[in-house]
Formats: structure tokens, C-alpha cells, sequence
């Protein structure tokens, strides 16, 4: 069976340890709660090794890291300190960090202006009715919160030369950029240098998915979407939790209705798209209400798209992919030159999981 991935927060700490080089590339500051074996440890420091490895970001992430009891079919979870930011700054610093060809064909793709068309549903202000579930372009001209901010994980915010507001995360003891634990009622390997063992799940792979999240790749669809069961809905102003991914989240739909990005949710396709959706690069998941049943946060399922997908099964080893980076690279981290991500072996607010589940190739 696959297994979910999610995020939560513990208590009680212990060890420090600190991944990172002498060089411009991110320093982990690694938290462990009481009772984390030295094996989930070590594993941890490597996948966190490889982000190091992967961006040229000059910036310190302070996570905190532990195992404990989680939701039945999760494997792990992370949950991220968040701030807020108006879009036309967010636009301003990605345009400023741009370092790549992606960066800059992505910038110039987004409206240089000081609010954004959203197309949404299940609003208590949809024009098709109160909690429809038919899109509509919430575009009225008045600078509205969900439609002239941004909301990021502060780590995403680093990357982009943004002063996040400093936060304490359930489970951590002070000031963090997330909390990520791991469930203790399953069985890892540890070591990937001689494969994933049959019946055990890949703990230095979940740990790259974990931290992925934590560096921003999440979805404010996700909110909109636990939120908007009848017979409680809310108005498009208080989701205010557009994601720096989410500016690049698109359907043929929301193109066609002249909206920036798809924030709706439902089963139909979410495209990763630097263009608005002339382009597609890959495919997101669509929500665990309303959509595919899985969250919005990953990678759509079974599709073998990269790190950052829904699920993990045992056996498996769990690869980042050039998908992976590319959509790192336009939220705002640099890239290095790093080997064939399917090459590696390495001897990846909101509650986002990675789930358990069959595999399916």
C-alpha cells in the first residue's frame, strides 16, 4: 500500500545539528525531539544535505525534527511558519532573484500590477450561488486581500530575499521555520546506498519530500478546499493563502477566463505552467474534498512526477526530478549544478502528508 505524507507538530527537544558548507548555499539548523533515534538522525542530515546541495540560497532553515503518532496511513508530515506578503513585492523579488531562463520566462508571465484575477469556487459569495461549486473570475477591481497577497513559508520567503515575520511551529520549543515528523508505525530504511528494502519505506526520500514543503511547495487550495463544506462557506476575501506555487498553477479554464492562476477546487486538471497554461510542465493534485483525494500541495498521483508526489509505497526509492526543480526554481530558489536528480543516491500553517499507498507505475 502507498502511504500519505502530511504535517504536525510534537514537543520536547534534544540534539542540535547543523547541515550546510562554507559556501553560498543553505545552512540547516536540525532540532531533534526526545526519543529520535540516531539512525532517523543521520538519515535526516542527508536529506537535508542534498537541498544544501541543490540551491545557492545563502540562508539558514531552523527545522525541528521528531517521530510520533500520526493520522492512520500517514507517513510523515510537515508544518511551516507562514507570512504574508503583497503580491506586487512577491513579483518585485522573484524578478530580483531570477537567476534562471525558467525564473525569468515565469516573471514576465505574471501581471506586473498590484492585484491578481483568481479563478475560484465554493465562495459564500460565488456568483452562481453561495458555495457553488461552478469557477467564477473573482477579478472586481478592488484591491481585496486574496487577490493583492501572498502567503509563503518563511523559508520560501528567505530564498527570495523576503523578511519573514518570525514564528514558533507547534513543536518547536522557540522560533522555527517548521516542525516535520515522521510516524512511528511504520518501517524505514535508513540506508539508500544498496536500495530500499522490500516492506520498508525510504525515511531519507520522505525526508526530502518533508522539507520540500517546508522550502514552500504548498498549496493555498488546500484551505479553500477542507473549508468549503456545506453549510459553511466563506467569502474570496479571507483566503488569503495563495502560495508562491500557486502563481503557477493554471487550467485551460482559468486561462480562458483571463485569471492569473486556478484556485478552485475539483477534480478537473491543475496544470504547472510558467506561461499560463500554453505550456504545461506537469500536473498537480486537485484536493482531498473535492478533488482526486489527494492534496493540492503535490504533484498529481501516479504519475511518477517527482519527490513532491502524494504518496510513497514500500520498496520504493523516492527520486527528485528535474519537474522537482523547476518548480523550486521559480518559487524562488537558485539552482546549482547538481547530478541527474535520478541519479542520486545520497550515501525530499497547512498540514501537508504524503500518504501510503499502492504502487502504481
Amino acid at each position: 500500500m502507498r502511504k500519505a505524507l502530511q504535517s504536525f507538530a510534537m514537543t520536547a527537544l534534544t540534539a542540535i545539528a547543523v547541515v550546510g558548507s562554507a559556501h553560498a548555499n543553505p545552512t540547516f539548523n536540525l532540532t531533534y525531539i526526545a526519543g529520535t533515534s540516531a539512525q532517523a538522525q543521520t538519515a535526516f542530515a542527508q536529506a537535508a544535505a542534498y537541498w544544501t546541495s541543490a540551491f545557492s540560497d545563502n540562508v539558514t532553515i531552523n527545522l525541528t525534527v521528531g517521530t510520533g503518532t500520526l493520522g492512520s496511513g500517514i507517513l510523515a508530515s510537515a508544518a511551516s511558519a507562514e507570512s504574508l506578503f503583497f503580491y506586487s513585492g512577491v513579483r518585485t523579488a522573484m524578478a530580483t532573484d531570477a537567476t534562471s531562463t525558467l525564473d525569468t520566462a515565469a516573471v514576465a508571465h505574471l501581471p506586473n500590477t498590484s492585484s491578481i484575477p483568481i479563478y475560484m469556487n465554493y465562495t459564500s459569495d460565488n456568483p452562481n450561488g453561495s458555495g457553488s461549486a461552478t469557477p467564477y473570475l473573482d477579478s472586481t477591481g478592488v484591491a481585496v486581500s486574496n487577490n493583492t497577497t501572498v502567503r509563503m513559508t518563511n523559508a520560501n520567503a528567505k530564498a527570495l530575499g523576503l523578511t519573514p515575520t518570525l514564528q514558533t511551529v507547534n513543536g518547536c520549543s522557540s522560533n522555527c521555520d517548521g516542525f516535520i515528523e515522521f510516524s512511528n508505525g511504520f518501517t524505514y530504511d535508513f540506508d539508500r546506498g544498496d536500495g530500499i528494502t522490500g516492506g520498508t519505506y525510504d525515511f531519507v526520500g520522505l525526508a526530502m519530500h518533508e522539507i520540500g514543503h517546508a522550502l514552500g511547495f504548498i498549496s493555498g487550495v488546500d484551505i479553500l478546499d477542507i473549508n468549503s463544506t456545506s453549510p459553511t462557506f466563506f467569502a474570496a476575501d479571507l483566503f488569503t493563502y495563495v502560495s508562491p506555487l500557486d502563481l503557477f498553477r493554471c487550467s485551460t479554464a482559468s486561462a480562458t477566463a483571463g485569471a492569473t492562476l486556478d484556485f478552485t477546487a475539483g477534480t478537473a486538471t491543475k496544470s504547472f505552467s510558467t506561461d499560463n497554461c500554453a505550456t504545461a510542465l506537469g500536473t498537480f493534485s486537485t484536493g482531498q474534498v473535492h478533488g482526486d483525494g489527494r492534496q493540492a500541495s503535490h504533484w498529481k498521483d501516479n504519475l511518477s512526477l517527482g519527490i513532491m508526489d502524494p504518496t510513497a509505497a514500500t520498496g520504493e526509492f523516492l527520486n527528485v526530478t528535474a519537474l522537482d526543480l523547476k518548480g523550486f526554481d521559480v518559487i524562488g530558489w537558485n539552482l546549482t549544478t547538481v547530478p541527474e536528480p535520478g541519479a542520486l543516491l545520497l550515501g525530499a500553517g497547512w498540514l501537508i502528508g504524503l500518504a501510503a499507498a499502492r504502487r502504481r507505475r
